[in-house]
């Protein structure tokens, strides 16, 4: 069963938070898939990471601008890893009924926003259910801090 860590966003916004926590992966040598609700994101998420400060290089790929081959971070609004990512990071609600592929999860939600709070509540019992190993985080002032 994959590892899922509950990203509770409460004082940056998913912009903000996920290029940090990519370029984690990145500096332990892994290749990571982010998942996104809708073409628009995808695009929108692809320019941010490209201005992206901190870390500043997060080399990327998309289905219209990579080959997922040579790329370890993938945007996708697929339920796929074509880059041999063992990392997924799930963002504006998308799932993935591919888990058990993965070794680490990553749910990251806004925590401004009720429906998404519900809505992560909602995955959190999901993944319960099905015996995955769950943790939650939650952004405090020092940055994240595990509460479960």
């Amino acid at each position: 069963m994959a590892e899922i860590g509950f990203y509770h966003l409460t004082r940056t916004p998913m912009e903000a938070a996920l290029p940090k926590l990519l370029g984690r992966v990145l500096s332990q040598g892994g290749r990571a898939v982010v998942r996104v609700g809708t073409p628009e994101r995808l695009a929108a998420l692809d320019t941010s990471l490209w201005l992206s400060a901190d870390p500043d290089w997060l080399p990327h790929g998309t289905p219209l601008t990579g080959n997922a081959d040579l790329q370890p971070i993938w945007l996708t609004t697929e339920d796929e890893a074509p880059n041999a990512a063992r990392f997924l990071f799930l963002v504006d609600g998308a799932n993935t009924a591919r888990t058990p592929e993965y070794d680490r999860v990553f749910d990251l939600f806004d925590g401004q926003d009720d429906t998404a709070v519900a809505a992560a509540r909602a995955r959190w019992s999901a993944a319960k259910a099905a015996g995955h190993s769950l943790a939650y985080w939650q952004q405090g002032e020092r940055g994240w801090e595990k509460k479960a």
